[in-house]
């Protein structure tokens, strides 16, 4: 049975931590903290409400593109499966909700991010790989602002650290 297909948008809690099993499978595991917010008319400010926090759990390569792109506070969207967790304990029966990742991604909402593929397999000795052409070289732009010209956009110092509403790229997790 498929378990519930989930979509979070949060910030990662701890740096992911990569671990090989017995088996030679590797997994990386982080936490996932997702805090909801409401616009506060009277205040005219952004107030963080109740915060869902997840343990993230990414299998193969996916998690060793994790374990070397993602940092502790980092802005995320992760897409997976939730389901639970159980086992024995001491104390007696113990469970938690985990999310086994199928994507993660940065938030671009919050930041600008650098796509790097990982490599593909080893060419042969002595042949010569073209580089890729530019998939994008012919992309239109006509939904962009007339200054726009395709490169890197840079904030200013004062805008830096918030988005365009006022509300700060990495709200407070507490």
């Amino acid at each position: 049975m498929k378990e519930t297909e989930l979509t979070v948008v949060g910030n990662v809690v701890n740096s992911p931590q990569r671990s090989r099993l017995a088996s030679g499978a590797s997994v990386t595991n982080f936490r996932l903290a997702s805090t909801s917010r409401r616009f506060d008319r009277e205040s005219q400010t952004w107030t963080d409400h109740r915060t869902l926090f997840l343990d993230v759990e990414c299998w193969g390569d996916l998690g060793g593109n994790v374990s070397h792109t993602l940092s502790k506070g980092d802005p995320v969207i992760v897409v997976g499966e939730l389901f639970t967790h159980r086992w024995e304990s001491e104390q007696g029966p113990r469970s938690r909700s985990q999310l086994r990742a199928e994507a993660v991604g940065p938030d671009l909402s919050r930041g600008v991010a650098e796509f790097r593929r990982t490599p593909r397999a080893a060419a042969p000795a002595g042949a010569v790989e073209e580089p890729p052409a530019d998939a994008y070289a012919d992309r239109s732009t006509d939904y962009a602002p007339e200054d726009y010209d395709g490169g890197p956009v840079t904030l200013d110092d004062e805008t830096a650290d918030e988005l365009g509403d006022g509300r700060p790229l990495v709200p407070s997790l507490t």
